[in-house]
Parts: C-alpha cells; sequence; structure tokens
C-alpha cells in the first residue's frame, strides 16, 4: 500500500481493521463501551496508555472522541509500530515506546509515571496465566487513583462447554462465508505486509521475535476480575460481553 507519494498509512489501518473484524464483527462495540466508560470515570482528556497497541486502533478512536486526550503507544511488534508511527506522526498527543511487557523493567520506559487510564484489547490472550498476572500488578502501580484499566480479549468460560462448541461453530462458519466474500485472515494480511517495500523489513523482524502466532490462555472473565483485585484494584467486573470475548474494567 505504498503510493508514488509514499506508504499510505490511513490504508494500512483500514486494512488491519478489516482482518480485525473479519475476527471480530463487534470489534467497534467493545472500543464505544471502553471510551464511554473512560469518561464516565476519568473524562474527556484523560492520560492513556495504549497497551499492546498494534497498530494504535484503541488511540485512534480515543483521540477521534477526545481530542484533549494524550496516549502513549507501547508495543513490541516493529511493523505494526511503524503503521502506527506512520498513521501519527507530527500529532504531539502521541507517542510510542517499543517495549516487551514480559520484560519486568517495561514501564521504566514510558515517559509518564502514572495514567488515568491504562487501556488494551485483543492483545494480551498470547500471555499465559501467571506472567499476565505478574502484568496486571505492574499496571495496578502505572494506575493513579481512581483511575482504570480496561482489557477486551477472548474470555472462556470452561463451565459452558456445550455454549462454547456452538458458539465457536456458528462463528466459524459465518467466517468461512466471510472468507469467501473476499476477507483476508491473519495469514494473508502479513503475507501482503511481508511484500510491501517499507514494511517487509520490519515484518520479517516481528516474525523472528514471535514466531507465526503466540498462543496464551483465554480464562474467564472472572479469573480476570479476581486476578485485578488481588494485584491491586479496588474495584473489578466485566461491563461488556459477546459471546466469545468480554471487557474487563478494574477500577484503582
Amino acid at each position: 500500500m505504498t503510493t508514488g507519494t509514499g506508504t499510505d498509512w490511513a490504508a494500512w489501518q483500514s486494512s488491519w481493521d478489516r482482518q480485525q473484524e473479519w475476527y471480530m464483527p463487534d470489534r467497534e462495540d467493545r472500543f464505544r463501551i471502553m471510551l464511554d466508560m473512560v469518561e464516565a470515570l476519568v473524562g474527556t482528556a484523560p492520560r492513556v496508555l495504549d497497551l499492546a497497541c498494534g497498530t494504535g486502533s484503541i488511540t485512534a478512536r480515543l483521540l477521534a472522541r477526545f481530542p484533549e486526550a494524550t496516549s502513549t503507544g507501547v508495543d513490541l511488534d516493529p511493523a505494526l509500530l511503524a503503521i502506527a508511527r506512520g498513521t501519527f506522526e507530527g500529532d504531539d498527543r502521541v507517542s510510542f515506546v517499543t517495549a516487551d511487557l514480559k520484560d519486568p523493567d517495561w514501564t521504566t520506559r514510558l515517559p509518564y509515571e502514572s495514567y488515568d487510564a491504562v487501556l488494551t484489547a485483543t492483545a494480551l490472550h498470547w500471555l499465559h496465566s501467571e506472567p499476565l498476572a505478574d502484568l496486571y500488578g505492574r499496571i495496578a502501580e502505572l494506575v493513579r487513583a481512581g483511575g482504570v484499566f480496561m482489557n477486551a480479549d477472548h474470555m472462556i468460560d470452561d463451565s459452558t462447554p456445550r455454549i462454547n462448541a456452538a458458539e465457536r461453530a456458528q462463528r466459524h462458519a459465518r467466517m468461512e462465508q466471510a472468507k469467501r466474500d473476499g476477507a483476508l485472515d491473519w495469514a494473508e494480511w502479513w503475507q501482503l505486509a511481508a511484500e510491501d517495500p517499507v514494511l517487509a523489513e520490519p515484518t520479517a523482524r516481528r516474525f523472528e521475535i514471535y514466531g507465526e502466532h503466540a498462543d496464551g490462555d483465554t480464562p474467564s472473565a472472572a479469573w480476570h476480575a479476581r486476578t485485578l483485585r488481588e494485584k491491586g484494584f479496588a474495584e473489578a467486573r466485566p461491563v461488556w460481553c459477546s459471546p466469545s470475548d468480554g471487557l474487563v474494567l478494574a477500577l484503582k
């Protein structure tokens, strides 16, 4: 997606959104509720940490709704960060940090010691439960008193196996139909990135870091809420869910 005048970052953002929506048709719903709760709890000019930010999907929606907000995006993926940096170049409300969330010192790279809100979506499922719980403890130290953390991700309740199987079968049938209609999946999107003259090198580096795909755990929303309270938040509960995903909010 490179034009005669340079890389079309907006086109890459749109392409990423469409690829993600193939997996999550209700993706915008979770962003809307997330920002509703940001406004309800910390106002319309928050300092936000966009955790595992990818291309900056949360940051884009945050700034469109709250122009006085500021955002720090943190991620390790060089290709997605290249798209994020290209998209927000020249916007002094936004900064990006390259860091590995499994590194216990990652918070020392951030430009601020505390945030009104830490937000993340469809990113932390590549962590297993123990390192995710450790990460929640570090996030609790970053969120100011009265501030919020929200995680929207795949959250599976293992106590309902028949419901889970039926939901998964229906979802995958719809995905296959969308694929026949031309939707790109994860692998196909990354193949396009690997062929782009600007993104080819950072894409090669991201696969050196991550491999094809890292699969961690997908514990239930109840696990997330309980663990967040154990790690220092005063309150935590789901504020949105779909048949397969949930959005858990924790209040400091």
